[in-house]
């Protein structure tokens, strides 16, 4: 049964701790714009409401969605905050958006595409590129909130990958970026300074 209409949310997932950059990755400059406000901007262009889960508003103004759960519970725990924050609006939503703070290409279709893809019958929608799951880049109802928690609360290591598994998930693949400079993939994280030299070779091609 086709996913009835509802309002657009997304989270912007930006708990981590950038042990591998070594610096907070939101405050990092690609073509003298902030990660977080590149990632921000594009979802705004799907005319998305957009929300961010941190402890705080990194200087961007975007309305906060906290952990629910205490201590650093990985990227399931931001994906449990932004399922709460669905679940607690006036305006009735069924599912909610997450991508992650180092993506700073996020496709300018993401929001339309997965969420063509769900149904009401509770199934996740992941993002896939060049063969690859990523796995917080993902349309995910909110009727799996307590589920989630429970996972998380108990005594297996938390992995997104085990959860999505034991769930009805669904994929939609992603194509490569064409550029002069060789295909790029979309979904392309900045977690090193070599990734970050990377990305400054392919965004004016992507924008």
């Amino acid at each position: 049964m086709p996913l009835p209409s509802a309002p657009a949310v997304a989270v912007i997932l930006a708990g981590g701790l950038s042990r591998r950059m070594g610096r907070d990755k939101a405050e990092v400059l690609l073509a003298g714009t902030r990660l977080v406000d590149r990632v921000a901007a594009r979802l705004r262009h799907q005319n998305l409401s957009v929300f961010l889960n941190a402890s705080d508003d990194l200087g961007t103004s975007l309305p906060l969605v906290p952990d629910t759960l205490q201590g650093h519970r990985g990227p399931l725990a931001g994906i449990l905050a932004a399922m709460r924050h669905g679940a607690s609006r006036s305006d009735p939503t069924s599912h909610v958006l997450t991508v992650p703070i180092d993506s700073p290409f996020i496709p300018l279709d993401i929001a339309a595409r997965l969420s063509a893809a769900a149904t009401s019958d509770g199934s996740i929608v992941i993002a896939v590129s060049q063969g690859a799951l990523h796995p917080v880049v993902g349309f995910w109802p909110i009727r799996l909130a307590d589920e989630l928690q429970a996972f998380l609360e108990g005594p297996e290591n938390p992995r997104v990958k085990t959860f999505l598994s034991r769930h009805d998930t669904r994929t939609v693949e992603f194509a490569d970026i064409e550029t002069p400079v060789g295909p790029f993939d979309p979904f392309f994280n900045v977690n090193t300074p070599e990734d970050l030299q990377l990305a400054h070779r392919y965004v004016e091609f992507v924008g």
